[in-house]
């Protein structure tokens, strides 16, 4: 979901994908003739939208929301995505995020083929995590209140 996402994080994501820095077919085609002020009114447009409502992505499993909830807390995750996940600046909101969105995200950070901001600081948390614990912190992520 793009509402409710930063707009600096939105103005960011437009220009990798139109610059060809972040890969998705569909994305690259949509960004690839936009000017800045497109850029600029999109962002504006999407990060002035409410984000999804807490539980919109089913009921969270408490088991694999705890386990997801303290891999957060031992990977600082709100150090860049703040206390309540919201994002800010350039860092995206991952709160009530879809959880096939940020399990793919964070997959694509630990195999290196997710580009643009952040990289570095993705790829060093998500790197030493397995699998099931990807799924466990986008499960969580996903179900926040």
């Amino acid at each position: 979901s793009l509402a409710g996402q930063p707009d600096g994080f939105l103005q960011w994501q437009l220009v990798y994908f139109r610059g060809g820095v972040r890969k998705n077919p569909v994305m690259q085609a949509l960004a690839t003739g936009l000017t800045d002020d497109d850029i600029r009114n999109l962002a504006a447009y999407f990060a002035a939208q409410k984000p999804p409502q807490p539980g919109a992505d089913g009921d969270a499993e408490a088991a694999m929301f705890a386990v997801g909830e303290k891999l957060a807390k031992q990977n600082r995750c709100a150090s860049c995505h703040t206390d309540k996940y919201s994002g800010v600046q350039a860092t995206p909101r991952t709160a009530a995020q879809r959880e096939d969105y940020l399990l793919k995200a964070l997959r694509d950070f630990k195999a290196g083929t997710r580009t643009g901001g952040g990289v570095a600081a993705m790829a060093d948390v998500v790197y030493p995590l397995g699998d099931d614990q990807l799924r466990a912190l986008a499960h969580f992520m996903a179900h926040l209140p």
